[in-house]
């Protein structure tokens, strides 16, 4: 091999690692969802209720914000708007708290809590970056029963939030 290949090979090899720390590295989605009470894509990884890829991905119901519905308007988790799979309901009292799993944790403006068309609580964090979970008081005041409790997590520095709906009877 010639002097100046090999030279140029070694060079190489030396300088890609190097330049390959200094790149900067790819900013971490966020990611998350209500694991309790169970959540129905908690409900989906854990196999109480038989699911698609919503199993082995419950932290990426992620969608533009603003949307009222349990899926983010991921088309390949639609099954979470089915009201008619057999999610179970947890028993839950007017205060309680939803606690959330966060695979990335990412930087958070507001985490919102609605029963159909009412907000019944809201979060805000004003852009601060959440622990691995977190955790919110909801109170239900007079709303009582069986209920869908869609949460929420809209993120700080994108146009996105991240939903997940909980099946409720609230007593």
């Amino acid at each position: 091999m010639h002097k100046k290949t090999r030279l140029g090979l070694v060079l190489s090899a030396a300088v890609a690692p190097i330049i390959a720390v200094t790149l900067p590295a790819p900013t971490a989605g966020a990611h998350g969802w209500i694991n309790s009470p169970a959540s129905r894509q908690d409900q989906c990884k854990t196999g109480v209720v038989s699911c698609g890829d919503i199993k082995w991905e419950p932290q990426s119901v992620e969608g533009p914000k603003g949307q009222n519905n349990c899926h983010g308007g991921v088309g390949r988790f639609a099954e979470l708007n089915d009201d008619s799979k057999g999610w179970q309901r947890s028993n839950i009292s007017a205060n309680q708290t939803f606690t959330w799993t966060l695979t990335a944790r990412h930087r958070t403006s507001t985490w919102q809590y609605f029963v159909g068309n009412t907000k019944v609580a809201e979060f805000n964090d004003g852009g601060a970056q959440p622990g691995a979970t977190v955790s919110h008081n909801v109170n239900f005041g007079s709303i009582r029963g069986n209920q869908k409790v869609l949460a929420v997590w809209n993120v700080f520095d994108t146009a996105n939030a991240f939903y997940a709906c909980v099946d409720v009877n609230i007593r």
